[in-house]
């Protein structure tokens, strides 16, 4: 497997660090009020950071990140704690505006930018919330309604037994243990077949065969699209085909 490790610059300047480049101009960007199609057929995608930057208040977090990621690859980004990799994440899927520079997503010919996005990407985290008054179907339900799906019981058990949760799926959530509930949010995640999965400490309270299901989950979104994954854990950057390394400003 290919591996390129990325460092920003200890003086914290602007970043010439970019994996690919494009020659051919960009299609017109799609504003927020126009929503890509559903991302349930397989289709190649690409991601494209220009000079990066996120800041909270006066504190730099990093800035000049450039790269290009493209479907069958996976990026990690690594660093130590309040380095930023969380930040990236909620930059890339929009829950967080940049200080500066530009995130881009082409897909079918369009150009996506974070909020517009967001019907293409499936986001795992540990602090997404799902809802303990509901069983592990019903919280799945929700959310693909949400969504404006409607998968049938039988899909949504399927889902449960490819994250681990089969025979689980008609229990509290409240009756989950914390690795179960993480196992729910990957099936949340995966419920829309997103061409962007965007991974926050993917193994975080996982045992060995929770583990192998992130593994096997990755290894499934090579096959159609990208990955990029937020960790501090050293063995989680096998998972790369590049590793992003991010340094305190």
């Amino acid at each position: 497997m290919r591996s390129r490790r990325w460092r920003l610059p200890d003086s914290a300047s602007a970043s010439t660090l970019t994996a690919m480049n494009t020659e051919q101009p960009p299609p017109p960007a799609v504003d927020a009020a126009t929503p890509p199609p559903s991302p349930a057929q397989p289709a190649a995608i690409t991601l494209e950071l220009h000079e990066l930057a996120a800041s909270y208040g006066a504190r730099i977090v990093f800035r000049g990140v450039s790269l290009t990621l493209q479907a069958g690859e996976v990026l990690v980004v690594s660093g130590a704690n309040g380095s930023g990799k969380s930040t990236l994440l909620r930059l890339l899927c929009g829950l967080q505006q940049p200080t500066a520079g530009t995130i881009a997503y082409h897909w079918q010919g369009q150009v996506y930018y974070p909020i517009a996005a967001r019907p293409l990407i499936g986001w795992v985290a540990p602090d997404l919330a799902l809802y303990r008054e509901l069983s592990g179907l019903e919280n799945l339900r929700f959310f693909a309604a949400v969504r404006n799906r409607t998968p049938s019981d039988a899909e949504l058990y399927a889902l449960l037994e490819q994250v681990g949760l089969g025979g689980r799926g008609d229990d509290l959530v409240a009756a989950y243990s914390s690795g179960m509930t993480h196992r729910l949010r990957y099936a949340y995640a995966l419920l829309h077949q997103p061409p962007v999965l965007l991974l926050d400490e993917p193994t975080v309270t996982l045992d060995t065969r929770g583990a192998a299901v992130v593994d096997q989950v990755i290894a499934r979104q090579r096959t159609h699209g990208i990955s990029v994954i937020a960790t501090n854990d050293p063995r989680e950057l096998r998972y790369g085909n590049y590793v992003l390394t991010l340094n305190p400003v």
